[in-house]
């Protein structure tokens, strides 16, 4: 235990030993949930650094306090990193998190009322793409287009472009939460295109895997607005990055500072910069590739084994099993079912679910936590066979105590990144 560690558990036992806890619950368990994943431990100096000590409210060089040499080195240097890594002739490495990170997208090139396009929430969309639910749902008029899930989740563009005619939006935006495909990006710039519309894409998911050139880049189907998180694939902080073309520069700016928030978390800004360079080197790449593999084989395994998964596999990170089907189970039970054997899930709606969403009808997760702690396609398989028997025998406790032991033992041969 270091200095500062026994400094907090003499001062405050309740806290420190929450966060011992979390390190062996993270240790100990598979983290599947497709939303997570393990940091650096270059990353966790940084947001423990005293960086946090220091308002940075405006841009490199344009600064509302004093004392910014350094402020402006590590903001620089991210904005460079990005733009490099995801080939973008812009990049906004301030924004706090995802939610607002899209909002000050939104803002800074709509106006309130204008129509946007974009994918309902139950057949993958995110809760910032319109979700009724969200403020943003209220200041703007979304229009929410679905997939077609007995065609894989398929979008039928021919019919996407007959609503953009007909709607006229400001904006055709793709993006998801819980979609297992991956886009057509240059399919959605044409309809974009033909309705004069903007386009953006929220990629906040496989940020890391469209770093590392595993899966697609919008920018090279020419959109004008990428969005993504910092952490998920990419492995970085919690925090937001946006991306889009240089005629949009001022106003992107613009909306995030001062249009939505003051001052950016600079340490927050300095483990963005850590990731990007991290992004850029083979390790990095050759994580992205073996976290595909990893879903490929899981999802491969869970339906050989009788889940039925909601696109009928995935080409990305996650995939989403419909549990009332499979297991006539609902999300809710098939989630807690999970946890008792150490496998951590959330659960999920699926398209045009008829269950509310806290008792849905299906389960979320992916590969890139457990793929970040060097687990491959045996390990997989393994995780795939301990789930379908949980899911089929929940309520046998002999066989929950087996299956978390063995699981836990695995985990123990695969150092969390950042605790190893």
């Amino acid at each position: 235990m270091d200095a500062h560690r026994r400094e907090l558990q003499a001062y405050d036992p309740e806290i420190a030993d929450a966060i011992s806890g979390e390190e062996v619950r993270q240790t100990d368990g598979v983290e599947m949930i497709p939303s997570e994943n393990y940091t650096y431990a270059e990353v966790l100096t940084c947001l423990g650094s005293v960086m946090t000590n220091k308002y940075a409210e405006g841009y490199p060089g344009r600064r509302y306090y004093g004392g910014q040499e350094y402020t402006d080195i590590i903001e620089r240097a991210a904005i460079k990193r990005a733009k490099s890594l995801f080939r973008a002739e812009h990049a906004n490495v301030q924004p706090l998190s995802g939610s607002p990170m899209n909002q000050a997208a939104y803002f800074g090139t709509l106006t309130p009322g204008d129509t946007v396009l974009a994918m309902d929430l139950s057949h993958g969309g995110h809760l910032t793409h319109g979700a009724p639910v969200s403020h943003m749902g209220k200041v703007f008029n979304f229009v929410r287009y679905k997939t077609h899930p007995e065609q894989g989740g398929a979008i039928d563009f021919d019919e996407l472009m007959a609503v953009a005619k007909e709607v006229r939006p400001k904006m055709v935006l793709c993006g998801y939460s819980s979609y297992p495909r991956d886009y057509d990006y240059a399919s959605f710039k044409k309809v974009a295109d033909e309705v004069g519309a903007l386009t953006m894409a929220d990629i906040a998911h496989i940020g890391g895997l469209v770093a590392a050139d595993v899966m697609r880049n919008p920018f090279d189907s020419g959109f004008d607005i990428v969005t993504t998180t910092t952490h998920k694939t990419l492995r970085g902080p919690r925090g937001g990055l946006i991306l889009c073309k240089s005629d949009l520069k001022k106003k992107i700016d613009a909306a995030v500072f001062p249009g939505l928030q003051g001052g950016p978390h600079m340490n927050n800004v300095a483990g963005a910069a850590v990731t990007f360079k991290k992004a850029a080197e083979q390790p990095f790449r050759d994580y992205a590739a073996q976290t595909l593999k990893n879903a490929k084989t899981l999802a491969a395994a869970l339906m050989d084994g009788g889940a039925k998964l909601v696109t009928g596999g995935t080409d990305n990170h996650l995939m989403v099993i419909d549990t009332v089907a499979s297991f006539e189970l609902d999300g809710r039970e098939a989630e807690e079912a999970l946890d008792r054997i150490g496998i951590t899930t959330n659960k999920q709606v699926i398209p045009d679910d008829p269950r509310p969403p806290l008792r849905p009808s299906g389960v979320r997760l992916g590969t890139p936590a457990c793929t970040a702690r060097g687990m491959g396609e045996g390990e997989m398989k393994q995780i795939a066979s301990w789930m379908l028997q949980a899911l089929k025998n929940p309520n046998d406790v002999a066989l929950t105590e087996k299956i978390h032991a063995e699981s836990v033992e695995m985990c123990r041969r695969f150092p969390v990144p950042g605790l190893d």
